[in-house]
């Protein structure tokens, strides 16, 4: 997607885990953007990436909150509990410390949208993901009660992107997630249905082309 808004004229600003990840779309897109190293799951990174973010890039019009990790397939009383917590802690609290430093800089500008990123698996179960489904059936819950409290002008929308075939869905559906687009294919639909999103959307559960 980063290159998708990049390319409709966009500048954007985003973290990742991997350094080594960070390091390639520096050196892709350049220094008119802003991309750092983030655990989001840490109260102090994401502290830290959004006031660089907002020095380098201003206040968001936009934020799309789409750091997830899912559990290896198994029963949910083989799953450990540093396990679970791990999930938790990305998928749902990860999406709250975004929102916590996002929605008073846009709240002041008095506009911007904000995708949290859910899953079929947020609407649906299956056996073996269980944490998973539990964190993004949370995702869908935050965001219908955010959209609650949210001040004129701003928005949020919890949104299925669908099936994608990425290195998190082979490790559920094994050589079957080959029968679906990929990332770069998915961002040539998905990234046009995400800017095309407006505040008469808020609490909506959209899912995306």
């Amino acid at each position: 997607m980063v290159r998708r808004f990049v390319d409709a004229g966009h500048t954007v600003a985003g973290c990742a885990r991997r350094e080594g990840r960070i390091v390639e779309l520096r050196e892709e897109f350049g220094c008119e953007h802003f991309f750092d190293v983030c655990d989001v799951s840490s109260g102090r990174d994401v502290t830290k990436f959004c006031r660089l973010a907002y020095g380098a890039t201003g206040v968001p019009d936009l934020v799309i909150n789409n750091a997830a990790i899912i559990n290896p397939p198994a029963p949910l009383w083989e799953i450990g509990a540093e396990d679970f917590d791990r999930l938790m802690a990305i998928n749902v609290s990860g999406t709250a410390n975004i929102i916590r430093h996002v929605v008073p800089l846009m709240r002041d500008e008095g506009r911007g949208m904000i995708v949290n990123l859910s899953s079929g698996w947020g609407r649906s179960t299956s056996p073996e993901v269980a944490p998973y489904c539990a964190s993004k059936w949370a995702i869908e819950g935050l965001t219908q009660a955010l959209a609650q409290e949210l001040p004129e002008g701003l928005a949020t929308v919890a949104m299925n992107p669908g099936i994608i075939d990425t290195e998190m869905l082979r490790s559920a559906f094994g050589e079957g997630a080959s029968a679906y687009d990929d990332a770069e294919q998915w961002a040539e639909t998905a990234a046009p249905f995400i800017l095309s999103l407006s505040a008469a959307d808020n609490g909506r559960a959209v899912t995306a082309p």
